[in-house]
C-alpha cells in the first residue's frame, strides 16, 4: 500500500489522497485549496497546479462529503480517455452538483472582474464550467450509509456517518492484495471531516471500530470547543447585545452548506423557547437556499430538531404545526441582496462565503463593519490568508472593493458551532481501538496537527506521522 497526500497536509484545505495497492489506484477526495488569493503560494496557484497533476489511470474515486475543499476539483475528471466512477453517500451525490455549479459560476464571475480593462491571459480562464459539472454528475454513485460497495474486485468500501454535515462520511476501505501463497487484507480508514459526538442537525458520527491504517483529520487538533449549552448562551448574549441594546445588525459569514442550516435550526430552538427575540433573519445566498433544499430532502440523515425546523418553515396555512417564531427570508436576486444594505437595525444577515473571501458577505461587511452598533459573528474555521482570518485576528481596517473599511463593529466567534471535532472529541473517537499499524495526521495547520499527534503518542502510545504534502508513504 502506498499513500500520497496532495493536499490538506500542513494546511486545512485541498484534501486529496492517492492510494495505490497492487494494481489498484484511486483517490479519496479531490478538493480545492482555499485561503490567500495572491502570491506564489496562493490558493489559485495551487489549484491550477493540482488541476494539471497527472494521477495516472484511476480505477475510481471515493468522496467523503460535498464541501469544496474536498470535492472542488473533481470536474477535472469529467473529460479524458477514462472517467472514473465517484462513490459517495446519497446526500453527497445530490449536493455535489449544486456546490460545483456555484463554484463554476464564481470562477466565471471572478474572471470577468479580474480581466476588466486588460487583455485576458490563459491562466485567467475558469478551471471548469457548469457544462463540465453536468458531465461529472453522471459519474456520481450514491451509496447508503453502512452498506458495503465493491468498486473494484480487490476493494470493498463502507461509508460511515462522520457527524460533520449532511452526507459526510468517514470511509472504511478493505484492500486485498494477492501474494504468491495467500491473499492478505488490510483496513484503511480515512476520517474525512469528523464532527462532535453530538453534532447539530445531522445524525451522530459512527464509532471507529478498528483500522490497520488510519488517516485522521486535525482541523482543531490543538483546541476544544465550548459545549452546546455555552454556545447557546453566547449566541443569546450576542443577539441581545447587537440587535436590542445597540440596535444594529448582526452579520454572519457562514458556509452555504452546513453552517447556514445549523445556525437557522439553533435560532429556531432558542426563539421557540423565548431565549432570543429575532425580528428578521435573512439568508442572502442562493447557494445556501439550494443546499437547504437538498439537506432537508434527506430527513433520514438529520436529527429531530432539524426535522421540526423544516416542518415549521414549510408549514401550510391551517396546519396544526406551529410556524417559525421569526420572519425568515431567502434572497435570490442581486436587487434583493442590495436592499438588505438599507436595513439599519434589527436584522440577522447570514451570507456566504464563510471565510469572507468571496460572495455577498463582502458587501454586507462593507456596509456594516464600520458601524459600532453592529456585530460580526464568525461560526466556522477561518483559514490563514482569508479576510475572515484577518478580522478574527483583530485587524483595525480591511480593504473591500477598493475602499479601506475601519473595523468598528464588534467581532464574535462562536466556536461551539464548528462542524469539526475538537481535540478531546478526536481523541475520544480513536480511544479504545487497537493501535493501528500506521496513523497519518492531516487536514490541519502545523500547530494543530502536531498537537494532536503529541497527544496520540503520549496518551495512546501510538506513533503518528504528520503527513507532508507530496510525500509518499508505505505503511
Amino acid at each position: 500500500m502506498q499513500l500520497t497526500f496532495f493536499g490538506a497536509a500542513g494546511e486545512v484545505t485541498g484534501s486529496c489522497l492517492r492510494v495505490q495497492s497492487g494494481p489498484v489506484r484511486f483517490l479519496v477526495d479531490c478538493g480545492m485549496f482555499q485561503g490567500a488569493s495572491r502570491g506564489p503560494d496562493s490558493a489559485p496557484v495551487k489549484n491550477r497546479a493540482a488541476w494539471a497533476r497527472d494521477h495516472g489511470r484511476l480505477d475510481f474515486i471515493l468522496l467523503t462529503h460535498a464541501h469544496l475543499d474536498h470535492c472542488g476539483l473533481l470536474p477535472r475528471f469529467a473529460h479524458g480517455p477514462w472517467r472514473p466512477p465517484i462513490y459517495c453517500t446519497k446526500p453527497t451525490a445530490d449536493l455535489v452538483p449544486v456546490m460545483l455549479r456555484d463554484s463554476a459560476h464564481v470562477q466565471q464571475r471572478d474572471v470577468h472582474g479580474s480581466t476588466r480593462g486588460r487583455r485576458s491571459r490563459p491562466t485567467d480562464a475558469p478551471l471548469y464550467t457548469r457544462e463540465d459539472v453536468d458531465r461529472l454528475a453522471l459519474q456520481l454513485y450514491g451509496v447508503p450509509y453502512d452498506v458495503q460497495v465493491q468498486p473494484h474486485p480487490a476493494v470493498t468500501v463502507t461509508f460511515r456517518s462522520a457527524g460533520h454535515i449532511v452526507g459526510a462520511a468517514f470511509v472504511e476501505i478493505v484492500l486485498r492484495e494477492h501474494g504468491p501463497r495467500k491473499t492478505t487484507e488490510r483496513l484503511l480508514v480515512v476520517s474525512g471531516d469528523l464532527g462532535e459526538a453530538s453534532p447539530l442537525i445531522v445524525r451522530p458520527r459512527a464509532a471507529l471500530r478498528r483500522a490497520d491504517v488510519l488517516v485522521l483529520e486535525s482541523t482543531y487538533g490543538d483546541r476544544n470547543h465550548r459545549s452546546l449549552r455555552e454556545t447557546e448562551d453566547e449566541l443569546v448574549q450576542v443577539v441581545d447585545e447587537v440587535l436590542h441594546r445597540r440596535r444594529g445588525n448582526l452579520i454572519v459569514p457562514a458556509f452555504a452548506l452546513g453552517r447556514a442550516q445549523e445556525l437557522l435550526v439553533l435560532l429556531y430552538k432558542l426563539a421557540l423557547t423565548g431565549r432570543v427575540r429575532v425580528p428578521l433573519v435573512f439568508v442572502d445566498s442562493p447557494l445556501a437556499q439550494q443546499a437547504a433544499g437538498v439537506t432537508f430532502a434527506h430527513l433520514d440523515a438529520l436529527d429531530a430538531d432539524a426535522a421540526a425546523f423544516h416542518a415549521a418553515f414549510t408549514r401550510r396555512p391551517g396546519a396544526r404545526t406551529p410556524g417559525l417564531p421569526f420572519a425568515l427570508r431567502y434572497t435570490e436576486s442581486v436587487e434583493d441582496s442590495m436592499f438588505l444594505n438599507s436595513i439599519r437595525q434589527g436584522a440577522v444577515i447570514i451570507a456566504a462565503s464563510g471565510m469572507c473571501d468571496a460572495g455577498r458577505i463582502r458587501h454586507h461587511l462593507r456596509h456594516n463593519l464600520g458601524r459600532s452598533e453592529c456585530g460580526v459573528l464568525f461560526t466556522g474555521y477561518q483559514a490563514a490568508g482569508t479576510l475572515g482570518r484577518r478580522i478574527v485576528d483583530g485587524a483595525r481596517s480591511v480593504h473591500l472593493f477598493g475602499e479601506t473599511i475601519p473595523v468598528r463593529a464588534s467581532v464574535h466567534t462562536l466556536g461551539g458551532l464548528s462542524a469539526h471535532a475538537g481535540q478531546d472529541a478526536l481523541l475520544d473517537w480513536v480511544r479504545g481501538v487497537p493501535r493501528p499499524q500506521a496513523t497519518y495526521v492531516v487536514h490541519g495547520e502545523p500547530e494543530a496537527s502536531h498537537a494532536l499527534s503529541a497527544r496520540l503518542e503520549r496518551e495512546l502510545c501510538w506513533s503518528p506521522v504528520v503527513a507532508q504534502p507530496g510525500q509518499a508513504y508505505e505503511p
